[in-house]
């Protein structure tokens, strides 16, 4: 007799979510917290309205079953596209180092009046990064297989 299948044990597969609303963005903020990425992985392209970073996103949803199981703890690198973007402004990013390392903490959404915006990406250290927007639209997209974190633990925030 076998045991029945569990949820733990379906295909993994990388996450592609959109988020249009502030309920999307407190998910996708869930799953970017902890992201570490180099001031050079951003892209801002004015013509195309679009604001992108690559960034080595810590994988969240898998962080229990690799409790569990007893194996290293993963990351895997992702876009987080943020669409409509009429203006790029940051605070607390060095300029002018790409090889800057920032770590994200945490996607909100500032709403204007008629659905315009601004989403800010808060950066360890007191940096912050916002695009001002038309609408909310955002993306998160895996784009490589999941590594071993380097630091083969999970990020921890003292109280």
């Amino acid at each position: 007799m076998s045991d029945d299948a569990k949820f733990e044990d379906g295909v993994e597969r990388p996450l592609r979510l959109m988020a249009v609303d502030a309920e999307d963005l407190k998910v996708v903020s869930a799953l970017v917290q902890d992201a570490i990425f180099l001031a050079s992985e951003m892209r801002w392209t004015p013509a195309d309205r679009r604001f992108a970073v690559l960034l080595n996103r810590f994988r969240w949803e898998d962080a229990s079953g690799a409790e569990k199981r007893r194996r290293d703890f993963e990351r895997v690198q992702a876009v987080l596209m943020i669409e409509d973007v009429v203006k790029v402004q940051s605070q607390g990013v060095q300029k002018g180092d790409a090889d800057t390392v920032l770590s994200l903490l945490s996607v909100g959404f500032e709403e204007g009046s008629d659905g315009n915006g601004r989403v800010v990406l808060n950066l360890a250290g007191d940096g912050a990064i916002a695009c001002e927007v038309e609408a909310l639209g955002l993306w998160l997209k895996d784009v490589t297989r999941p590594y071993i974190a380097p630091s083969r633990k999970a990020p921890s925030h003292p109280d």
